[in-house]
């Protein structure tokens, strides 16, 4: 007997953030997934930063002024623990609902008190949290509140229909990023992005640039989930009448899409707030596959490959090892020297000491 391959019905958000509020955030989401679940579809996808909000005040205001630094410590202050009470929520109404959901957060780590990350959860039907992906880079503004992900984050997550990835707004255009998940084989992509660029780009018509062409090289379906812009982004945000212009402009697109694997449009969303579906059989990305596998026979490993750090690194590490006691300089000769790094044959993970970390040598 062949195979079987599930039909699904994917959803794509295009909603505001109850503006820099965790907790109204959290349960505006969680009536998105009960009624994506109740319209019988299977994965649901958000925007970025969808909790408590993108912090996209740093398209308009002075990056280190008063309003811009007070927006940012209330987005620290609102930002997501994972796994914490936020997470739980949404965890219930996936289990709820019986749906994946890849949800856009700012998080941060449980006890620290100023970095964060740009980051798409990732949670199963059952209410459990698959994990999940942290933007690689910071896009303009974003690299004053979010510090660059971690390596292990950059995968994929396997469902009961196969393989979903992510990736954050410009990402997306990431063709090293795309091949490192190309490798994976996901059945479904989210694309998760804000309400609005900047003056100088129509954020809709970036999406579909990009979001086709990832489409047609992965050969997946595309959730494309975005923001929109309220009333209230504008007047808190808006510092200039050419800035309320554009805002008001913007208010008016709608940028919520799903792609098929040819690059297709199968579905777009109209101005305003709401979520858009689109029915699929996931066999569809066979014959494309067949034509054009970038990850598989429609490649040349013998003439190129691409190199994947999936180690975190971290600023600090304890070395413990009573191996590296005599190779181990002090703070001193660390300092006025390049930094060592541990090699394979010390027993140890083959990554660089900083000469601040600490040696608890027995």
């Amino acid at each position: 007997m062949a195979d079987t391959y599930k039909k699904l019905r994917l959803a794509a958000v295009q909603a505001a953030p109850v503006f820099l509020d965790r907790d109204a955030s959290v349960e505006k989401a969680c009536r998105l997934i009960r009624e994506a679940g109740e319209n019988g579809a299977d994965l649901i996808g958000f925007p970025e930063g969808f909790i408590p909000t993108h912090p996209g005040w740093f398209n308009f205001l002075p990056d280190v002024g008063d309003e811009a630094l007070l927006m940012s410590r209330e987005l620290f202050k609102n930002a997501v623990e994972v796994p914490g009470p936020s997470t739980d929520a949404l965890c219930r109404a996936c289990r709820d609902a019986n749906i994946i959901a890849v949800v856009g957060i700012n998080e941060k780590i449980s006890g620290t008190t100023g970095t964060m990350y740009n980051t798409q959860l990732f949670i199963s039907r059952s209410g459990q949290i698959l994990g999940k992906h942290q933007k690689m880079v910071p896009t303009n503004g974003e690299r004053l509140v979010h510090a660059g992900g971690q390596a292990s984050t950059m995968r994929a997550f396997q469902t009961d229909f196969g393989a979903i990835s992510g990736m954050l707004c410009g990402e997306n255009s990431n063709p090293l990023a795309t091949f490192a998940l190309a490798v994976h084989y996901p059945v479904v992509h989210v694309a998760s992005w804000p309400a609005h660029f900047n003056a100088s780009y129509v954020m809709q018509e970036s999406i579909l640039v990009a979001t086709r062409g990832l489409a047609y090289s992965l050969k997946s379906f595309v959730i494309n989930s975005c923001a929109v812009v309220n009333d209230e982004l504008i007047e808190r945000y808006a510092a200039t009448a050419k800035d309320r212009d554009y805002l008001m402009k913007a208010k008016e697109r709608a940028g919520a899409s799903i792609i098929g694997p040819k690059g297709q449009i199968l579905a777009e969303m109209e101005p305003g707030e709401g979520i858009v579906y689109a029915d699929v059989d996931t066999q569809d990305v066979i014959i494309p596959k067949l034509i054009h596998d970038f990850a598989g026979h429609y490649n040349r490993p013998d003439v190129f490959q691409v190199a994947l750090t999936t180690e975190d690194h971290r600023l600090l590490i304890n070395v413990a090892d009573s191996r590296v006691r005599d190779s181990t300089p002090s703070n001193l000769e660390m300092a006025q020297s390049e930094r060592p790094r541990l090699s394979h044959d010390d027993g140890l993970q083959a990554e660089e000491v900083p000469w601040i970390a600490h040696s608890n040598l027995s």
